[in-house]
């Protein structure tokens, strides 16, 4: 697989602050690849070197293969789409749609239906007389990618581009970027701190935390496996407990066991006693106290449910135990 961007020991600091600090990356052509991790954690500060808005204090950056080490933003094959759409307000939506063709010298014909053609892609064809402010949020989400896409960039940057949308339009825009980024066949960098979003559409993700990559691999790998305590509290909700109480012999500590891997058995298993029930809709979280230790497991609420202070028994597969290498 060809790499579209290759991060090389890259650092960006800022005085004392080590905003990234030494990051190795490559993120292959044509992936939707997830940059995750909470506020502060360089993922953002990573998407802004790689866009060129800000440059590296040290390491080295390529796309598809080229230096872009001094290169400035107008000059990377590469577009942004930003948390606030950035919108130009006093003009409509074609003409935001074109307006980076017309600063490359486009004529106004090839530029407008390049536009045209755009707003058909993400299901906005006839609103191109519109201005910005008579559209819903999630219209203008759509009209910031069709200026993103307008110009055929070969790598797509996104910015938290769905954070400022309600649940339900959000959860419909995952769908609809992952179907799009297929369709181009362009390489997409998502920043977010919505595990949920970056579980959903990355065919990889990229685990940050204090300037530091903690872990890439595919999701259901890092939602299954996690290397460390940090990802397996951040991706998701997990239990985290002691090797020996898995029943396993490693000289790491600790150990992952996600929730919903707890099933409740009629014999065998753990004896365990229900602390607390939390109905979730289709599923309830119930809090265990399993041989003093406290675990979590989420199970259906179709099936039959036991009262809060009820004696059960519960299990789960050893292949769903993870020790973590890290931490």
């Amino acid at each position: 697989m060809t790499d579209a961007v290759l991060l090389s020991k890259v650092c960006r600091h800022y005085g004392s602050v080590k905003a990234v600090d030494g990051i190795d990356l490559a993120i292959g052509e044509g992936e939707f690849f997830a940059l995750l991790g909470p506020s502060g954690s360089g993922k953002t500060t990573c998407l802004r070197l790689i866009a060129g808005f800000d440059s590296p204090t040290s390491g080295h950056i390529e796309i598809f293969g080229e230096s872009v080490d001094g290169v400035p933003p107008y000059r990377r094959n590469v577009n942004t789409v930003f948390q606030d759409y950035a919108l130009f307000p006093h003009l409509s939506v074609i003409d935001n749609v074109a307006y980076g063709m017309m600063v490359r010298g486009a004529s106004k014909s090839e530029r407008l239906a390049a536009a045209e053609h755009a707003l058909e892609m993400i299901r906005l064809p006839g609103y191109g007389t519109r201005r910005p402010a008579e559209l819903s949020g999630g219209q203008r989400q759509r009209v910031a990618l069709a200026r993103a896409i307008v110009n055929k960039p070969k790598v797509l940057l996104l910015d938290e581009p769905l954070g400022a949308l309600d649940l339900r339009l959000r959860e419909q825009m995952q769908e609809e970027l992952k179907t799009l980024q297929k369709n181009l066949g362009i390489t997409f960098v998502f920043v977010t701190h919505d595990q949920g979003e970056a579980l959903s559409m990355a065919d990889r993700i990229a685990i940050f935390n204090e300037g530091t990559i903690i872990q890439v691999g595919r999701p259901e790998d890092i939602y299954r496996r996690p290397n460390t305590r940090f990802v397996a509290d951040f991706v998701g909700s997990s239990n985290v407990i002691p090797v020996e109480f898995a029943g396993l012999s490693s000289q790491h500590q600790w150990a992952s066991l996600r929730p919903e891997a707890i099933r409740i058995v009629e014999t065998g298993g753990k004896q365990a006693r229900v602390v607390s029930l939390n109905y979730l809709g289709n599923s309830t979280r119930i809090a265990l106290d399993v041989e003093g230790t406290r675990l979590h497991a989420l199970v259906s609420s179709y099936q039959p449910l036991p009262d809060e202070g009820d004696k059960i028994s519960v299990d789960w597969d050893p292949d769903d135990v993870r020790v973590m290498e890290g931490e």
